[in-house]
């Protein structure tokens, strides 16, 4: 599967516990504490420093105060960028994110990349259906297969959408937590990269779903590697494999998430690129979100 050593990111100006994404997010907890903005910069600032210390090139754009969007820190959920030069914008379930498309970004992107179309599928939030970008598909882009955990931000007809427009093959299932909560995004639960993949199969009830993306994992020629439902709320699910400069294989993920592998798990994701990590304790407990989520991929072709 291709990696990219490209990244776009949003520095929050105004991250807090969003009300909105909170009734279907299991992840997120409100801090006690009322320094969640000042905390979270320094988590972005340190992530973004070592990545880039690790020869990784980060697009940081600055957010903005107006319109509010306590989430914009997670852009990977409005946007995907895609090899043949394809932006595509993607409909977000609360009616807070949507404003965390913005057309100045693309415009930016534009001036660094080749983008050759832009597909806007945000159309579908005055049907009430969504998908949330690389949060709701894990794309295997090398066999253009999208793993998607249905919900009430993943719609299954726009799954279809999007792949009657990248030629991808949708696998879609049903997941949930230990207390049978639904997942609310299949990143979360599942990393597909190269040679491997993180999953918490143990999310998936439905026997015949989770042979399906055994099988579908095995035939692509992953390695499978097993994460329990302790590991998957400590966001050991939500990794993303990429590559720096030098073209070596890392494997970015958040302190907390590599904190909870065991040394065989470790062992294992050492064998297709080197693990770094960064400590993002303040973003992943008020945002629901990890380490993944922050990382918008660029794939687009370079300007030359």
């Amino acid at each position: 599967m291709p990696a990219t050593s490209h990244l776009l990111m949003i520095r929050p100006v105004d991250f807090k516990f969003n009300k909105q994404t909170a009734a279907n997010n299991m992840f997120q907890e409100k801090s006690t504490h009322t320094k969640v903005q000042e905390f979270a910069l320094q988590e972005f600032d340190g992530y973004v420093v070592m990545l880039r210390k690790n020869g990784v090139n980060v697009l940081v754009i600055e957010d903005t105060l107006k319109p509010e969007s306590p989430d914009s820190i997670f852009p990977n959920n409005w946007i995907s960028m895609h090899k043949d030069g394809e932006v595509i914008l993607y409909p977000m379930f609360s009616p807070n994110r949507r404003v965390e498309r913005r057309a100045d970004v693309v415009d930016m992107l534009k001036e660094k990349f080749y983008v050759k179309k832009v597909t806007d599928l945000s159309f579908y939030e005055h049907e009430n259906l969504f998908l949330e970008g690389t949060g709701s598909l894990v794309l295997d882009r090398k066999h253009k297969i999208a793993y998607a955990c249905l919900s009430v931000r993943t719609s299954e007809k726009v799954i279809e959408d999007f792949c009657a427009e990248t030629n991808y093959k949708a696998i879609t299932f049903h997941g949930t937590d230990q207390d049978h909560a639904p997942i609310y995004h299949s990143n979360v639960m599942m990393c597909v990269a190269d040679d491997f993949a993180v999953i918490c199969t143990a999310a998936i009830a439905d026997k015949q779903e989770r042979e399906k993306i055994t099988e579908s994992l095995i035939t692509t020629g992953k390695e499978i590697i097993e994460i329990t439902f302790g590991q998957m709320n400590q966001f050991a699910g939500n990794v993303l494999q990429i590559k720096n400069k030098a073209d070596e294989k890392l494997i970015v993920m958040s302190e907390q998430a590599f904190k909870t592998l065991n040394q065989e798990q470790i062992d294992k994701l050492e064998k297709f690129g080197r693990i770094i990590y960064a400590p993002l304790y303040t973003i992943e407990k008020n945002g629901g979100g990890s380490a993944r989520c922050m990382l918008a991929e660029i794939f687009l072709p370079d300007k030359i």
